[in-house]
């Protein structure tokens, strides 16, 4: 079973994230990809708030390391992780703006590069960033279209309802033939938008049967990934058959690739934990 790892430090959550991960910074979370490229795991991952409000942010947390900036540095301590982009907000971004900064972070990393995508739902920050916020699903729409038409490509041209551009020059771009884009939501319409845009959908707060329905009444692409998180973080070296049965019920769920976090109380007891989780996701 592949299995990357959601991050620490770069999204702080209360009651979430780990009392150790407040004080750590670049050294720590490099530490960490490190351990995780050498010990095979699939992918990274880093989320987008530009700011949060401070009365949300006790709920959705207001720490948040710019993805741009972090997964270009991870590029550099690692050779093999994807790195992945947990989510972008499209309405943030003029699709040419995503297209070349990550374009430029798929040739640095020799395009090892996921994009995972999302239409968003935080109305201040739309309102922050002068973004429109009641078509947002609309134009997400029209923005996927749009970005999968200029990845990996030199002189792209795309005609839309939002976007539209046509003879200018975007180099350098994605060495990757086709870059991988997940989408990331809860409802039908979000697995309805993955299907038809993208490479993967990654789901969350859904219940197995809730999930299973949904797989079964939308027609996916082959090689389409479903991309599941075990729901709360793992202890593999204090419980290895817990952390076994969890692995599992998600795979059970339908996922094809997994995205785990792991329960730690420093950067080196999180790389002892992924050095005990390695082999039980290989033996699945």
């Amino acid at each position: 079973m592949r299995i990357g790892i959601t991050s620490p430090v770069v999204v702080q959550q209360p009651g979430v994230s780990s009392a150790w991960e407040a004080d750590a910074g670049a050294e720590e979370l490099a530490r960490i990809a490190r351990a995780a490229d050498q010990l095979g795991f699939h992918h990274l991952t880093c989320s987008e708030h530009v700011a949060v409000p401070v009365d949300v942010a006790h709920q959705r947390g207001g720490t948040y390391w710019d993805p741009l900036a972090t997964l270009g540095y991870l590029a550099a301590c690692t050779s093999r992780l994807r790195l992945v982009t947990q989510v972008l907000v499209l309405g943030y971004h003029h699709p040419l703006q995503i297209a070349k900064r990550y374009g430029t972070l798929d040739a640095l990393s020799g395009g090892r590069v996921t994009l995972g995508l999302g239409v968003g739902s935080l109305r201040e920050e739309f309102a922050l960033l002068d973004a429109p916020f009641e078509d947002r699903g609309a134009r997400a729409d029209d923005a996927a279209r749009a970005l999968r038409s200029a990845l990996s490509r030199r002189l792209p041209s795309y005609h839309g309802e939002f976007y539209a551009f046509e003879d200018l020059l975007v180099e350098p771009h994605a060495v990757q033939e086709r870059v991988p884009m997940w989408f990331g939501g809860r409802t039908p319409t979000s697995l309805r938008r993955a299907a038809a845009h993208g490479d993967g959908w990654v789901p969350f707060g859904l219940a197995p049967d809730e999930l299973r329905d949904m797989l079964r009444r939308t027609e996916l692409p082959h090689g389409f990934e479903i991309v599941l998180s075990p729901g709360r973080p793992v202890d593999p070296l204090g419980d290895p058959e817990a952390t076994t049965r969890a692995l599992i019920r998600t795979r059970e769920a339908g996922a094809t690739l997994l995205s785990a976090s792991v329960r730690a109380d420093s950067a080196d007891h999180y790389c002892e934990q992924l050095a005990a989780l390695a082999p039980l996701a290989a033996h699945l």
